[in-house]
């Protein structure tokens, strides 16, 4: 019975015309990994781009059909350069500005529309291209960007980088513009794929802490949470510099008071530039394995490169897990850190570079603490950043 019915369905699988090819039809390949990254980095074009509808609608409007042909010209006219090609990539103002006008204003669920959300992505695409795919010093060239690699190597991430813009990929924005997944390969190549190593981020190592942060009175405590900064090493393959652990023990000590209810420890893979270590992480386990602190009371938030984003982090990760944002935290630092924290340089900075503070920053009661209560203003939605609930 078993070898009729195969013989049965093997006639049924013969073409109907002997040596007729069957037509095949193959719909492109997904990639997870450039998918949760473009979902990150690119969420209004990713959604663009993933709903075909949306993408005829977007790419039929003459003035988007005009700057779209204008920019395919211009990579056709670079050949096999490819320099000239990742800087024809580039959006210019006028392009940008063409594009943010033609997206329908409720597309984004960023709080300041689809235009300005828009106008973030191709700035950020812009920012790939040059840091990466054409060497360009960064803003901080000593974590961001390639970095000193050889020409040669340089050229073959660029070469494959085009490569894989061209090759299709399932719910991509390809069929907008080759530029974003030209962005996402060139930051795969560099093996920076940091934006997507948590995700979700109130799971899998904070799953126990998050729980926990929940289900807290914090009334019961005077602070909210002991953030503790990272200070990343600049030796490769060292996981934590002599400065984080002198943190994690100041955060140990002062933890142990018992008037704060939980630890954030906020750093990402930044120092040394393409560390396979972050800072949050390896700080988490040596508070657990040196002084034998609670899985359950230490949230990480691997993210931040810089100080000002450890600040915002850390206050939308409290927000996430419940905390007030009434009440103080506690941030724990080195001298040297704190003092630049309560300068008033580094206010200007984040009005620079985040647009607004975080939080108020409060009282200097130590060298090593400095009281801090976050901002609703740091929860402003920005559907690219990791953590927003």
């Amino acid at each position: 019975m078993r070898r009729a019915a195969l013989a049965a369905a093997l006639m049924l699988a013969t073409p109907a015309v002997a040596g007729a090819p069957q037509a095949v039809t193959q719909a492109p390949v997904g990639d997870r990994v450039t998918a949760a990254l473009s979902a990150r980095l690119f969420p209004l074009l990713d959604a663009v781009g993933a709903d075909p509808a949306a993408t005829a609608r977007l790419t039929a409007q003459p003035q988007i059909a005009a700057m779209l042909a204008g920019r395919a010209a211009r990579r056709t006219a670079c050949t096999a350069d490819l320099a000239c090609l990742v800087q024809a990539l580039v959006w210019t103002p006028e392009e940008s500005a063409t594009l943010a006008a033609a997206l329908p204003a409720g597309l984004s669920h960023a709080d300041d529309g689809a235009a300005a959300q828009a106008l973030r992505e191709t700035g950020g695409i812009n920012t790939i291209l040059r840091d990466y795919g054409l060497a360009q010093v960064p803003r901080y060239p000593q974590i961001d960007g390639a970095g000193p690699i050889d020409p040669l190597e340089l050229r073959a991430r660029v070469q494959a980088a085009d490569w894989l813009a061209r090759t299709p990929r399932a719910r991509s924005a390809q069929a907008i513009d080759p530029s974003v997944d030209f962005a996402l390969a060139l930051l795969d190549g560099s093996d920076r794929t940091d934006a997507i190593g948590f995700d979700p981020l109130t799971g899998g190592r904070n799953a126990a802490a998050t729980a926990r942060a929940r289900r807290l009175d914090w009334t019961r405590w005077h602070y909210t949470a002991l953030i503790l900064t990272g200070v990343g090493p600049e030796t490769p393959d060292m996981p934590l510099s002599p400065y984080g652990k002198y943190h994690i023990r100041l955060a140990a000590e002062r933890f142990a008071r018992g008037d704060i209810a939980t630890i954030i420890v906020t750093g990402g893979r930044a120092h040394p530039r393409a560390t396979r270590f972050t800072e949050a992480e390896q700080m988490r386990q040596a508070l657990i394995d040196r002084y034998g602190i609670p899985a359950d009371a230490i949230l990480i938030e691997p993210y931040a490169r810089h100080t000002t984003t450890n600040l915002r982090n850390a206050a939308r990760l409290l927000a996430a897990v419940g905390a007030p944002f009434d009440r103080e935290a506690l941030i724990v630092c080195n001298p040297g850190q704190s003092e630049m924290i309560t300068s008033a340089a580094f206010a200007q900075r984040n009005q620079s570079e985040l647009g607004y503070m975080p939080g108020r920053i409060g009282a200097r009661l130590s060298p090593t603490e400095v009281e801090f209560r976050p901002s609703p203003s740091s929860l402003r939605i920005d559907p690219r950043d990791p953590l927003d609930p």
